[in-house]
């Protein structure tokens, strides 16, 4: 049994920003957008409090990125229950999703057609702020900067429209990829989180369609 750690009242306040961050974006915060929405003189005082939490089992925190913190799903769990003991319905946190893993997308096809799917995940709806409709697998390290590595499950809200910044599920002819999304008038650009990558940039007419917005990450490891 997952008992919750004790956290400070700014602790709390971060891991609260980490989580709508990710809802809103599909990525989790910088440590200077950390210190910049909390009011810290500097990012360092962010980096510290992330290593509280991430001592007292709440968050992990990977290397080598600036967006690479991960919320445990037991900390999810937590949260969701807290909150829902002051709800009326307690079977709201009963809910669970069934959500199709998505493999290899065919040219032309839809990107939810019953053949691409590998296997049906149930995951509890409390896992995630905005509700999903699939989850697809994260193939390659273009999105390593945003915390998104290969191998990973990324959760996805499907719909056809996406602001500025956002993270999204795009398809370009035969290809689907995961990118930032960007609009310069008539001109997309899809921007890697991975200096080793390029930007895409789609011209008008090129062949282009938004699939969806990322609203989560599962590691393969919290499926097992």
């Amino acid at each position: 049994m997952f008992e919750s750690p004790k956290l400070t009242s700014r602790q709390q306040q971060i891991l609260e920003l980490v989580q709508s961050t990710i809802a809103r974006t599909g990525a989790p915060p910088t440590r200077a957008e950390i210190a910049t929405e909390l009011g810290f003189k500097s990012a360092n005082a962010a980096e510290e409090h992330l290593q509280a939490l991430a001592r007292k089992g709440v968050i992990e925190l990977l290397s080598g990125t600036s967006r690479g913190i991960r919320l445990k799903s037991e900390t999810l769990r937590s949260i969701h229950e807290s909150r829902t003991q002051q709800l009326s319905s307690p079977l709201q946190s009963l809910v669970q999703l069934a959500l199709p893993l998505i493999g290899r997308v065919a040219a032309g096809s839809p990107i939810l057609a019953q053949e691409h799917v590998d296997q049906t995940y149930y995951l509890e709806a409390s896992l995630f702020q905005r509700k999903p409709d699939y989850l697809l697998k994260v193939r390659g390290m273009s999105m390593r900067d945003a915390g998104i590595m290969d191998g990973d499950l990324l959760a996805v809200q499907a719909g056809k429209d996406a602001k500025n910044g956002q993270i999204v599920v795009a398809r370009l002819g035969d290809e689907v990829t995961v990118k930032r999304f960007k609009r310069n008038h008539d001109v997309i650009e899809l921007h890697p989180e991975n200096p080793d990558f390029d930007t895409i940039v789609v011209e008008p007419g090129e062949p282009f369609e938004i699939e969806g917005l990322a609203v989560g990450l599962i590691r393969n490891t919290m499926l097992m």
